[in-house]
């Protein structure tokens, strides 16, 4: 019932401290006036924590700060060795109080223990210690002599875009706010961070972290609240740029409130991913842990492989080592080490998941591994579900259903894989499976998709761009790329003889 972390042990923590986490405005922990949310185990069902979170003056208040600290604070002038250096401290008070942040995600997200640490906290640190090197970096570029119609020089420099709010969502509380505190904090920016009211005590505890740092008074600040709240935070004219992680509803959303303004967005919105087996792949090497992947974290992740396209000369092999692998899947308690499958965030999130998997049937497709709800007991689990005889334009294949469910689908030429692999909204991840690297290498640029991993690829890399085509968002998260959507190029040009 415990991840060994070193000489420490995570435990199931008990509630208490958590109904006294508060907002930081202004520099200031800050009792919220506003509604109160209820926080809720998705694998006990039971209340642990009652946040009071803030009302609209809060909001504008946290927003005001931020602009203040912009304009006018110590942060306006700091440099970029002071920019990096706060990032880091931020980054230390994480891996002080690791622990405590894994404990809390398992508890309000129900994330298995087994990955928590090193997806949901590790990822985070390791990505703000990248971003506090990348805020030393100068991207001012000279452009030279210029000589129409009379001789000049020009540079181009780069100034923070300015007050940024960061909405994340539930499915990586802090990793999702990291890639935009981090990017937005090394440009040189303020931030609002408002965390999915479903998973607020990470960003809560992050907000402690943030004042034991000793972060700028308004430089950033913590608010949280329903959906009322963030409206409040992305429709004030004090807000220069947003930044969100959640679905294409709600994207739309903001991209329709940002335009009040006219103000930049950064939209991550999910994906579905497919995950083309080449012909000749090693099956036995590979299914067991493709399927491990779109069930992990409960499937409740945007990059999920959950389109699978199989050669057809492997059609049954694959079947048969995929009902193999689903046996060693485990669902249920997350503090228990060998959970691979923890709860949906929500019980109308899981009636949803079910709901997708229940029409495709009654249309016609089978289950075929998988399937079903563990044992009777609390906590709103569903066991993962292979679904075959679809068809890519049946909505299981093309509405992201966020829950650890995967489509398989057979083709007979690669040609015909690469087409069904792109016809979809989404354009976030893709993955490539073969005998041959290379090979596999010179099909990646047919697919329509901000990331491409072949053969496996490698862990979440803090200095490459996410991001994808189409549906599933605007603009690119972590790395320098990540940092340049928190910067405006201005050119400075001058007359010379």
């Amino acid at each position: 019932m415990a991840e060994e972390t070193g000489s420490n042990t995570l435990t199931r923590p008990g509630i208490e401290s958590w109904s006294n986490l508060s907002l930081l405005i202004g520099g200031e922990m800050t009792e919220g006036r506003g509604e109160t949310l209820d926080v809720v185990d998705p694998a006990t069902e039971r209340v642990v924590a009652t946040i009071a979170g803030a009302d609209a003056a809060q909001a504008d208040l946290a927003v005001t700060s931020a602009r203040k600290a912009f304009e006018a604070g110590p942060w306006s002038s700091a440099t970029p060795a002071e920019r990096s250096a706060l990032i880091n401290r931020i980054a230390d008070g994480i891996e002080k109080r690791r622990d405590e942040f894994v404990n809390t995600i398992v508890t309000e997200l129900g994330a298995p223990i087994s990955t928590a640490g090193a997806l949901q906290v590790d990822w985070p640190i390791k990505h703000l210690r990248e971003y506090a090197q990348a805020a030393l970096d100068d991207r001012s570029q000279d452009l030279g002599l210029h000589t129409d119609p009379a001789p000049s020089r020009s540079v181009v420099e780069y100034r923070p875009v300015g007050v940024v709010a960061a909405i994340a969502a539930y499915n990586y509380p802090l990793l999702l706010l990291v890639h935009k505190l981090g990017a937005a904090l090394a440009a040189g920016c303020t931030v609002v961070a408002i965390p999915s009211p479903r998973t607020p005590l990470s960003t809560l505890l992050l907000g402690e972290v943030l004042r034991e740092a000793d972060v700028p008074a308004g430089v950033v600040n913590v608010v949280v609240g329903e959906v009322d709240i963030a409206r409040a935070v992305t429709e004030n004219s004090g807000v220069d740029k947003i930044a969100f992680t959640g679905s294409v509803a709600v994207g739309e959303k903001v991209m329709r409130q940002a335009a009040k303004g006219v103000r930049g967005v950064v939209l991550e919105l999910g994906g579905k991913s497919p995950a083309i087996l080449l012909p000749g792949t090693d099956l036995t090497a590979v299914v067991p842990g493709l399927h491990q992947r779109y069930c992990r974290n409960g499937g409740q992740a945007c990059a999920a492989p959950t389109r699978i396209l199989v050669h057809e000369s492997q059609w049954d092999e694959f079947l048969e080592l995929s009902q193999k692998a689903y046996e060693s899947i485990q669902v249920g308690d997350p503090w228990d080490p060998a959970t691979i499958v923890g709860p949906m965030i929500t019980e109308a999130h899981r009636d949803s998941v079910e709901q997708f998997i229940r029409e495709a049937v009654d249309g016609g497709a089978v289950v075929a591994a998988g399937g079903g709800r563990p044992a009777s007991g609390p906590g709103w689990f569903v066991n993962p579900a292979l679904v075959i005889n679809v068809k890519n334009t049946d909505p299981i294949c093309q509405e992201e259903i966020f829950g650890p469910v995967a489509t398989a689908m057979p083709y007979s030429t690669v040609d015909e894989a690469v087409t069904i692999a792109n016809e979809t909204r989404y354009g976030l991840h893709a993955y490539l499976f073969g005998p041959d690297t290379d090979a596999a290498r010179e099909i990646a640029p047919r697919l329509r998709a901000g990331t491409v991993s072949v053969n496996g690829g490698g862990g979440l890399r803090a200095d490459a761009p996410m991001g994808g085509f189409g549906a599933s968002g605007v603009g690119r998260e972590i790395g320098s790329w990540g940092i340049h959507e928190y910067l405006e190029p201005q050119h400075i040009q001058w007359s010379c003889d």
